[in-house]
């Protein structure tokens, strides 16, 4: 890794900070459990860069940081933006950011390290109960966020609206199968897909809430008696969609949904726009990664497409 890189990190520290930051050790972390890694070998496009991920420390303080392309400087904007809401909003912990920037050629984003340790039934309790909690913040009254973010390495469009059916329709199902029909893989028509989701959420009020949008287990975490989380893609949107990607790559243990339940009980028809809703993160795998997404998309599709509308 250049030494320029890990001077401007240095640099980037101390400034925030106000103290002077020298590193004295580096420690590479390999993150691990992706949702794709067992099927790197099926991948039938190239996957975007993946981030470098080191624990830096003077002696005295530490950090987490993550590196990456030049270009992916706006990818850490959004994600800094998302913890300092969820730190600000939520009663949830998560990493602190302290800073962010660019060497010559690399882009970084310094976070407070954090040790994690060993769940505990009760943390994914009171986990769940935190995440109902975080529902509760209702604040802006419209679906969307104050900009585009990116869910994963694809930009996800947040314009705002009034209307939650017309909301994900729109800006998550039709914009993902547009980004694969860009790529020649096409599923069938956008406009009636997209209409077929929107009416199968049709009869479901949505009160706009923050959501993680994209809470997967490899984005949560415990910390002595705390859970956490992490990698955020927040916007306002319907709460049922956290707790749909919950149950997507790996179900959560049953007392975080026996926590979430106790505090914030979900509506009934869950279980049919919980295919919805995961079909967009099915989908952005599929732009991304491709190969088995692909054929998952469409087997969700008939799914959807088979559902039986009120």
């Amino acid at each position: 890794m250049e030494t320029t890189m890990w001077h401007s990190i240095e640099q980037a520290i101390s400034i925030e900070t106000g103290k002077p930051f020298y590193i004295s050790t580096t420690q590479e972390i390999s993150l691990g459990g992706t949702k794709a890694s067992a099927f790197t070998s099926l991948l039938d496009n190239k996957a975007p860069p993946l981030n470098l991920t080191f624990k830096v420390s003077d002696g005295q303080r530490c950090y987490f940081i993550k590196i990456n392309n030049k270009d992916y400087l706006e990818n850490y904007q959004a994600e800094a933006y998302s913890l300092k809401q969820l730190n600000t909003l939520a009663n949830i912990a998560s990493p602190k950011v302290t800073t962010l920037g660019t060497s010559l050629d690399k882009s970084f984003l310094v976070l407070d390290y954090i040790d994690f340790s060993k769940a505990k039934p009760i943390l994914w309790y009171q986990l769940g109960q935190q995440l109902a909690q975080m529902h509760y913040e209702t604040r802006h009254g419209q679906f969307g966020w104050q900009h585009d973010n990116y869910i994963g390495s694809t930009i996800q469009p947040n314009q705002w609206s009034s209307n939650w059916t017309t909301f994900f329709a729109d800006q998550r199902i039709a914009w993902q199968l547009q980004l694969l029909s860009e790529r020649s893989i096409v599923l069938g028509n956008i406009e009636h897909i997209a209409q077929v989701c929107h009416d199968a959420l049709l009869h479901h009020q949505v009160t706009p809430c923050l959501v993680h949008g994209d809470l997967w287990q490899g984005n949560t975490g415990f910390s002595g008696e705390q859970a956490m989380i992490f990698d955020p893609a927040c916007y306002y949107g319907d709460r049922e969609v956290d707790i749909a990607m919950t149950e997507l790559f790996g179900h959560f243990p049953d007392d975080f949904y026996h926590g979430y339940q106790a505090e914030y009980p979900l509506d009934e028809g869950y279980g049919q726009r919980k295919l919805v809703y995961n079909f967009y993160h099915i989908l952005n795998h599929a732009n991304i990664f491709g190969g088995i997404y692909i054929d998952q998309a469409k087997a969700a599709l008939s799914r959807i497409m088979s559902l039986p509308l009120h």
